[in-house]
């Protein structure tokens, strides 16, 4: 009886031990994909260690290749929470519910995605397919939910690097692909088999090659006799306060690029400065609509007439229903007020409540207490020979909104940003992302672009990327600096959207082919 009950419990120990390894062995995947998440958040800002945009992905599609569907969201969304949480750190200053909200949110996004990349990873050349997975995966967070966010795509970390020239021909999806690309050869090598590492090798040493030849793609600097214009940026700053509850309670915002602009023109009066085509301010330098207040009305009239130019104001401007504009408000030394453009990618949570009767209630959100309203295209200033657009904050992160607005003629390009709202015990991390995103709008659009911030980082810009003046954080500050102005477009301008669309395409259809297959073979 006992050597009868003892025999059939002897393969109970190897079964154990197989489980035990099967366990173990997830958990390594678990931790390359968080690894992987951590080493592509070190690629952007404040770190910019931006060849781990190569090695961060690759760990994400090292742990990925081999697995199923679920194991695959799981490690994507480990991806996911590891990036996202220190690289958007920055929203903590609007309270801990929106930071690990909309982290939490983009991780479970980015592990649905994911869970649709092994059948492309087992289909020859791998890498490709991950590439163009890659793609398809950043257009649809880019876009969903409430209007997408498109923060944090690989093309972003690559402003520093060789590779950002493709900007100017592939546009920021095409730059993304080609990193992608090179993370997925990366991966290929090190998990390769013995006789395909050579390979695999060749295969990365072509990948890093192509994104090299980014450097001769870089839209030329400017030359002597380049048509410009003097532009200057008035950076007043705010009080520097530790929450968005103390920042509300401040006036100061508007008399402080009141001040600076009167700085400036005493300077342009005196000679030491010469005298600008235009002046920007940033992002909410006021916060009430002046055409309905009298005396804020008269102060920045005064202003702009002591300037002698016209000013881009950041103003927020009263609409239908209680509701308001986030705008730049173009306003004339001889005409006051005119043309405006309002921000048409508004920030959920931060300047209007999705489910309002919902979510409004909440402690952290009583600071919104009225809705902005999307606008509905691009608008062009012209003043002189300046055709400006604007984008306002993080909307410069997509693609379509800085793309219309080169279409529509525009020669220069404004970036006006209230980084107060996100900047904490002086952290550079959002200020700094911001940058990096311009610099590649630049390049992709060979436009230069000028970055006004109520408290920093502002900066002018050129079409090659390059910075060639930018203001402290925390500072009162001016930059004044000739800009080239620029109508060639680029082959990214021309090719618009069809490169991101074709990827996704080839990877939506191979998705939908392998799952059709399955359904098939199921029935059979």
């Amino acid at each position: 009886m006992t050597a009868a009950t003892a025999t059939p419990a002897r393969p109970a120990a190897p079964a154990a031990g197989a489980r035990r390894l099967r366990l173990v062995r997830r958990a390594r995947r678990d931790v390359l994909a968080a690894l992987g998440g951590l080493a592509t958040c070190a690629a952007f800002p404040p770190v910019n260690a931006w060849p781990l945009a190569l090695a961060g992905p690759a760990l994400l599609l090292a742990a990925v290749r081999g697995s199923r569907s679920a194991a695959a969201f799981r490690y994507g969304t480990w991806y996911g929470l590891a990036m996202f949480v220190p690289l958007l750190s920055w929203l903590g200053n609007l309270g801990p519910l929106p930071w690990l909200a909309l982290s939490a949110v983009e991780a479970l996004l980015w592990g649905a995605l994911t869970a649709a990349a092994p059948v492309l990873l087992r289909r020859r050349p791998w890498p490709l397919w991950a590439a163009a997975w890659w793609v398809a995966a950043e257009a649809v967070r880019s876009r969903a939910p409430l209007g997408g966010f498109p923060w944090a795509r690989l093309a972003f970390s690559q402003a520093d690097s060789p590779a950002l020239g493709w900007a100017s021909v592939l546009g920021a999806p095409g730059l993304s692909a080609l990193v992608a690309l090179g993370a997925a050869c990366l991966a290929a090598l090190c998990t390769a088999r013995p006789g395909r590492r050579t390979a695999a090798a060749f295969a990365l040493a072509a990948a890093l090659a192509t994104g090299a030849l980014g450097s001769v793609l870089l839209p030329a600097p400017a030359r002597k006799g380049d048509s410009s214009a003097t532009v200057a940026v008035v950076q007043g700053n705010v009080p520097r306060e530790r929450t968005l509850a103390e920042q509300s309670r401040l006036r100061q915002v508007t008399d402080n690029h009141i001040r600076a602009t009167g700085d400036l023109a005493a300077a342009v009066r005196a000679g030491r400065t010469p005298a600008p085509d235009l002046v920007l301010w940033p992002e909410n330098s006021t916060d009430t609509d002046p055409r309905a207040d009298p005396a804020l009305f008269t102060a920045i009239d005064n202003a702009v007439k002591d300037v002698g130019a016209p000013v881009l104001v950041g103003a927020v401007l009263d609409g239908p229903d209680g509701r308001i504009y986030n705008t730049g408000l173009m306003w004339r030394p001889d005409s006051g007020p005119g043309q405006w453009y309002a921000k048409q990618h508004l920030v959920p949570f931060g300047e209007y409540i999705p489910l309002r009767e919902v979510f409004g209630g909440l402690k952290d959100l009583q600071l919104i207490p009225r809705d902005f309203i999307p606008g509905t295209g691009a608008t062009v200033f012209r003043t002189g020979p300046v055709a400006l657009a604007d984008s306002i904050c993080y909307e410069v992160g997509y693609d379509s909104q800085v793309r219309d607005a080169v279409r529509s003629g525009a020669n220069l390009l404004a970036v006006q940003s209230n980084n107060a709202t996100y900047m904490r015990d002086g952290s550079r991390g959002e200020p700094g992302q911001q940058i990096a995103i311009a610099r590649i709008r630049a390049v992709e659009h060979n436009r230069s672009v000028v970055v006004a911030a109520t408290t920093g980082t502002s900066a002018v810009i050129t079409p090659d990327g390059r910075i060639t003046a930018r203001t402290a954080l925390w500072t009162s500050d001016t930059l004044v600096e000739q800009v080239p102005l620029r109508t060639a477009t680029t082959p990214a301008d021309r090719l618009g959207p069809w490169p991101e669309a074709a990827a996704s395409l080839l990877a939506v259809t191979a998705i939908a082919s392998a799952a059709t297959r399955r359904i098939l073979t199921r029935k059979r």
